[in-house]
């Protein structure tokens, strides 16, 4: 019978999961407060961990941290208010399963539940029993704590070399690779090769981090630092002590940040924002980019000093077209993935469909071909994914990029630009019009994404937009895939 740990300290929402819980099954333990959930789990393993962000004498992020240095394979699901879903959405990537807000709903919070203990099983299962046959139900290759699964392509073994290589060092790293590209799945197999395989792997995804906020991200801040520093906060550097912290799109941090960041890496000490105490450190950095950080030291974006300390070793992550023999095995694995979260049954693709998969190009990578699988699954109604499940642009892809455009188009790019979708000779002098200004627009947008690597924060800058402006320009082309 699963055990499930329930924190809480509003003694009415524990006694209405308690009873709940109970009643489908579960075997429930109830604490109010962080202190009393660690002290259970010295004693106890739970199976699962249902946790209120805000408690009386820490934060869901701090105890998330003690919990997965108790009990590292147990998933653990936020309880959380909609004012903090930012904040627990930071700690999912720290290692947090999942969050449900409040009001909590029934049907949710034992789907959300269900659909995690499932996922834990599939990872004990495919740990304890290495797959050596590739099928859907057992994915070949080696999969990691976080259900990551590694490649097994030529391409890709040299990479498992340097991975065995570099892990039981000291070494920080720098990962290169496209976004989409499994950047994170490496840092995590580093992670769990080295000594520090049972602290904290906290990521971080240095992109989404604003300039005023990422100092107090990293480093934390103390009480009335700045304003609406309310409460004392422990930073991401803290939380992953003795363990690994992995800094995603690196580059993206500003030079205030590297300076800091600098100190940290020589000295191994930090300070809080508005702190006035250091704080020794013994943390492993993992670091990843999409562009040489060399070229952007060159340049002045990025601090030279900081990319020597970083540089003692390096890998480099193919972009999955350029790894075909990996392609149908991360398709098997994610439709296996997503058979469990849709509580389907597909048994695997018909071989127009792994065909189609070898040919098309995957600009957005492993990103772009899981949400391919999920999407093609959910409309799956037979045994196998045929190849009318899947998305116009997979299954037209050769045709939209070599057909001889209308004689209204203009466009040389590499994909197809959106008024090929429309264009033909009866159309309006007017739509015309409009169809040849989209063109331009178009391959504005694409020059931009392929200068930034495709990296859509840094095209959004390039493009004087915002983030969300350019999604939905590209929304709107509909030759761009969006993940």
């Amino acid at each position: 019978m699963s055990k499930i740990l329930v924190i809480d300290d509003d003694n009415d929402m524990c006694l209405l999961l308690n009873r709940f819980l109970t009643r489908h099954g579960y075997e429930v333990a109830v604490v109010n407060s962080g202190s009393a959930a660690i002290e259970w789990m010295k004693k106890n393993a739970p199976t699962l961990v249902l946790c209120d962000f805000r408690l009386d004498d820490m934060t869901g992020a701090e105890l998330l941290v003690k919990i997965k240095e108790a009990h590292p394979v147990a998933p653990v699901i936020i309880i959380t208010g909609y004012s903090d879903v930012k904040d627990a959405v930071e700690v999912m990537k720290m290692g947090a399963y999942d969050y449900v807000t409040k009001p909590l709903f029934p049907d949710e919070i034992l789907l959300t539940i269900k659909k995690a203990l499932n996922d834990e099983k599939l990872e004990t299962a495919s740990m304890s029993k290495p797959s050596t046959t590739q099928s859907v139900s057992s994915p070949k290759g080696k999969q990691s704590a976080e259900k990551y699964i590694m490649g097994d392509s030529p391409e890709f073994a040299n990479i498992m070399k340097q991975i065995e290589l570099v892990s039981p060092t000291t070494f920080s790293v720098i990962i290169y690779g496209e976004s989409g590209s499994g950047k994170e799945a490496i840092a995590q197999q580093i992670h769990q090769k080295s000594k520090r395989a049972n602290k904290p792997f906290v990521a971080i995804d240095c992109g989404a981090l604003s300039k005023e906020l990422a100092g107090s991200e990293l480093f934390g801040h103390e009480k009335g630092a700045f304003t609406g520093a309310l409460n004392q906060k422990i930073g991401s550097f803290e939380m992953a002590n003795e363990g690994t912290i992995f800094l995603d799109e690196i580059g993206n941090l500003s030079y205030d940040i590297q300076v800091s960041l600098l100190r940290v890496v020589q000295e191994r000490k930090m300070r809080r924002v508005g702190g006035n105490k250091d704080i020794e450190l013994d943390v492993r950095i993992i670091v990843a980019s999409n562009e040489k950080l060399w070229d952007s030291a060159r340049t002045g974006k990025f601090r030279e000093d900081l990319y020597h300390r970083f540089n003692e070793f390096s890998i480099e992550v193919p972009a999955l077209r350029h790894r075909q023999g990996d392609i149908m095995l991360f398709a098997k694995h994610f439709l296996n993935v997503t058979n469990i979260e849709l509580g389907k049954n597909v048994k695997g693709y018909t071989k127009e469909v792994e065909n189609i998969f070898h040919n098309y190009v995957w600009y957005g990578n492993l990103r772009e071909l899981k949400n391919v699988v999920k999407r093609s699954t959910l409309l799956t109604d037979g045994e196998y994914v045929e190849a009318k499940s899947l998305p116009f642009e997979i299954t037209n892809f050769h045709k939209l990029q070599f057909e001889a455009p209308a004689p209204a188009m203009t466009a040389k790019s590499e994909n197809t630009p959106p008024s090929a979708f429309v264009a033909n000779n009866n159309i309006p002098y007017e739509n015309k019009l409009k169809s040849a200004n989209l063109d331009a627009e178009y391959e504005v947008i694409l020059d931009a994404l392929k200068q930034a690597n495709f990296n859509k924060s840094k095209a959004a800058k390039l493009l004087n937009i915002d983030r969300k402006t350019l999604y939905n320009k590209m929304k709107q082309f509909k030759a761009f895939n969006i993940d």
